[in-house]
């Protein structure tokens, strides 16, 4: 499956689009010029909302939970969308106040898509952890978009899978080795970042520690002591995304203003209703945000709860949200903006 697409207006059009030419170079072009402030607004605002999701395949989402999930973006209202597991692009979607960029894949479990309100124009928009270049990474994990005051980082991690193979532990560990890198390079701008991002961090995200610390593979024992256990729950994924943290000075959003786990609410993805993992459940979705971000934080929700998955709109994950204070700019400069960010 080619992933290169360009929107098409088609009123609640769901039909596959029309493939071009591949184009990195237009598919990681700087938004058109900004639209007039609404309401007699003077001043520009960046977007202050956040809405993150792993859809698990946004079609079926789309055909079979739409009225719900509609209901659901028109009464969070965000700013920005970041979906993960996105397998096909649409000519329009039933959002026409966004504007979207996709990066697909040829992989059942990949893709996905940043839908930015119309209103707001990222300085620019590319589909790599590598510094200069607009190619696309395998299996589309990832959309980082640029505005004047901050970068988000939307992506769909690779699974650790339960194997020390080139599509488990080594996979994974190819991963975080290119994310320390990725935050590691110097950036005038704080970053945001979002998605499913594969990795309880500590006993307070899941539901049963002591169940995943000992999940394992009939037949298979890993030949590190620190790879076991459920994938994304391991010790050695843990480890590494506290170095993670640490260098880039990020922080959990959630766990920063929600200290005690919520046992009903406080998980992002639940097991399947029936067998073993049936209550089993666990926060692999985030939002992390630079550490000078702080002040400006006012709410960060996991909108799904309890092991019925209310809230979790068909997927086994549910959305997740951060709210910021808002940035404001008037005729290209900041006004009331973040100490140090611009």
């Amino acid at each position: 499956m080619k992933r290169f697409f360009q929107s098409v207006e088609r009123d609640q059009s769901f039909k596959k689009m029309t493939i071009k030419p591949p184009n990195d170079a237009a598919a990681g072009a700087a938004a058109a010029a900004p639209e007039p402030p609404v309401d007699g607004d003077d001043a520009w605002r960046e977007p202050s909302k956040f809405m993150s999701w792993n859809a698990n395949s946004l079609l079926l989402r789309l055909k079979k939970n739409r009225e719900e999930l509609m209901g659901l973006v028109q009464r969070l209202d965000p700013d920005i969308i970041a979906i993960q597991i996105v397998t096909r692009a649409f000519s329009a979607l039933p959002l026409s106040n966004y504007r979207v960029w996709w990066s697909l894949s040829e992989n059942k479990y990949g893709g996905t898509a940043l839908l930015v309100k119309k209103r707001f124009n990222p300085v620019s928009i590319t589909f790599s952890l590598d510094a200069g270049t607009n190619k696309h990474e395998t299996d589309g994990r990832v959309v980082l978009a640029e505005f004047q005051s901050f970068s988000l980082l939307n992506t769909y991690v690779p699974n650790n899978g339960w194997k020390d193979d080139e599509q488990g532990f080594q996979r994974r560990q190819k991963w975080d080795q290119r994310m320390l890198d990725f935050v590691s390079r110097s950036s005038k701008k704080p970053l945001i970042w979002c998605g499913d991002l594969n990795v309880s961090h500590e006993e307070i995200d899941v539901s049963h520690p002591q169940f995943f610390q000992n999940a394992r593979l009939p037949g298979y024992m890993p030949p590190n002591s620190e790879d076991l256990g459920q994938p994304g729950f391991t010790a050695a994924e843990r480890q590494r995304f506290s170095k993670l943290l640490k260098l880039g000075d990020l922080v959990d959003s959630y766990r920063w203003l929600h200290k005690e786990q919520e046992f009903d609410c406080g998980f992002t993805w639940s097991g399947h209703p029936v067998g073993k993992y049936h209550g089993k459940r666990m926060r692999i979705d985030y939002f992390l945000l630079s550490r000078q971000l702080l002040p400006h934080l006012t709410s960060s929700d996991i909108h799904g709860h309890g092991i019925e998955m209310e809230g979790f709109y068909g997927s086994d994950h549910c959305p997740i949200t951060m709210e910021l204070s808002p940035v404001s700019f008037s005729q290209g400069k900041p006004k009331d903006c973040i100490d140090g960010i611009i």
